[in-house]
């Protein structure tokens, strides 16, 4: 029998919708100004603790192979069937910034709007939604 933390993964779940109305907020006013890269910054940041840590109570509960890094957690769910496939080479690519925004935060040009994040709002919204479904799917309700 799998010990699935459900409470965890929905307060962590419920954090994409704030993330992503942050991140349209910020696309829509883009101009470079110090407070908004700050702020998108953090988005980011948040968006890959988030999918990160729901990652992480999947493969916990569920028992799946342990995961040696961050894209390993990516790619651990994504063969499991959590998520599309088409959402994989993103969400990888969102857990490969975790590096340069906290170790590496120094260099992180501020001022620019970063590719990625124009992506994210469609991107986490759907994984959002396939982790509650893959959710109902495997412990119903």
């Amino acid at each position: 029998m799998y010990y699935v933390n459900r409470e965890q993964l929905n307060v962590r779940l419920h954090v994409i919708p704030e993330v992503v109305a942050a991140l349209e907020l910020l696309q829509q006013s883009w101009d470079g100004s110090l407070l908004q890269g700050l702020a998108q910054e953090r988005a980011l940041h948040l968006a890959i603790e988030a999918v990160t840590d729901i990652g992480s109570y999947l493969i916990d509960g569920f028992i799946m192979r342990d995961a040696s890094s961050y894209e390993d957690i990516i790619t651990i769910i994504a063969g499991e069937g959590v998520f599309p496939a088409e959402l994989q080479e993103t969400l990888l690519e969102l857990v490969r910034l975790r590096k340069p925004l906290v170790q590496d935060y120094f260099e992180w040009t501020r001022g620019e709007w970063h590719p990625l994040a124009a992506e994210l709002p469609n991107t986490l919204t759907e994984f959002k939604a396939a982790v509650e479904s893959y959710l109902v799917q495997e412990l119903g309700e």
